[in-house]
C-alpha cells in the first residue's frame, strides 16, 4: 500500500511504478488514501499498514525508516525562490550573496523545517503561525520576502489576485533536501528492489524523461529562469550524514543544457 494523492504523491507513485516496471520482481499496488499527518502516516508504516512513503528526509525519519536514498525531485525542492510585494524588485538588485540577503526580512511558518534552515544561516526570520496570513503579512510590509519551493509561487499569487505580490527575478535560496521514497526497516528488499529499479531508470534515461515531463517540473522551468539566477547556498543542518551528495548523477542542475 502506499500513500495520498496530491500532485507530488501523484509523482512519487509514477516514479515507484517506473522503478518496479525495471525489476523482474512483481508487487500488487494497493493505493490508500490517509488524510492525516505526515506523523500518522510514519506511524502507519512502522506497523506495515503501508509499505511505501515519500518524504523529505530527516535524521529524525531516517532512525525510524529505512530510505531509498535517491532524490525523487533531483533535489529540486531544496530550490527556492522569493515572493515579494510587486514593485519592490529593485531592492533586491545589489544582493550577491549570503551576507548580501542577511538585510532584508524573510516570513516563514514557525514550525516549518525551513524557518530553522533560515535561521542556521543567519537570516533574518519573521514567524508566523497561519500560511494564510504570509501573504497578506508580505502584501502589508511585515516582511521583504517570503521564500517558496520553485514549484510554488505562481499559482499562490493566482490564488490572491487582490494582493499586490510578485516573484524576484534573480536569486535562487539553494539547500541539499532530497524527498526519498521510505520503506519499514524489516523490509530491505523492497528497498533494494526500488533502488535498483531507480538506477535502472538513471541509466536509461527514462528516470528523467519522467522528471523533465512532470507537469510541476515543466511549469517550474518555463517560469523561474533558474539558470539565469545568483545561486545562493544554504547549509541544511538536518541534512542526514549518509545523503549521497557526491553521486552527480542524482541531482538536478540548474546550469545544465
Amino acid at each position: 500500500m502506499v500513500q495520498g494523492n496530491n500532485s507530488i504523491e501523484n509523482y512519487a507513485k509514477g516514479l515507484l511504478k517506473l522503478a518496479l516496471s525495471k525489476m523482474s520482481a512483481q508487487y500488487d499496488w494497493q493505493e490508500a488514501v490517509p488524510n492525516t499527518s505526515e506523523e500518522r502516516i510514519v506511524q502507519m508504516l512502522v506497523d506495515n499498514q503501508l509499505d511505501v512513503v515519500w518524504y523529505a528526509t530527516t535524521n529524525a525519519l531516517e532512525e525510524k525508516l529505512l530510505p531509498v536514498r535517491i532524490p525523487l525531485y533531483r533535489g529540486l525542492l531544496g530550490y527556492r525562490v522569493m515572493m515579494i510585494k510587486k514593485g519592490s524588485q529593485h531592492k533586491f538588485e545589489g544582493v550577491r550573496n549570503l551576507e548580501d540577503l542577511k538585510r532584508f526580512s524573510l516570513g516563514q511558518g514557525r514550525f516549518w523545517a525551513d524557518t530553522s534552515i533560515l535561521e542556521t544561516n543567519g537570516l533574518n526570520v519573521v514567524k508566523v503561525l497561519k500560511y494564510e496570513g504570509l501573504f497578506y503579512m508580505l502584501d502589508g510590509d511585515r516582511f521583504d520576502a517570503y521564500p517558496r519551493g520553485v514549484h510554488e509561487p505562481w499559482s499562490e499569487i493566482q490564488r490572491y489576485p487582490d494582493l499586490a505580490l510578485d516573484v524576484e527575478q534573480n536569486l535562487l535560496l539553494v539547500y541539499t533536501n532530497p524527498f526519498y521514497f521510505f520503506v519499514n526497516k524489516s523490509n530491505p528488499e523492497l528497498a533494494k528492489n526500488i533502488e535498483q529499479g531507480l538506477r535502472i531508470a538513471i541509466e536509461d534515461g527514462s528516470f528523467n524523461e519522467y522528471f523533465i515531463n512532470d507537469p510541476t517540473i515543466q511549469d517550474v522551468l518555463q517560469k523561474a529562469n533558474l539558470k539565469n539566477r545568483i545561486i545562493i547556498p544554504l547549509v541544511n543542518p538536518t541534512l542526514p550524514a549518509l545523503t549521497p551528495v557526491n553521486d552527480k548523477s542524482l541531482w538536478f542542475d540548474p546550469y545544465a543544457d
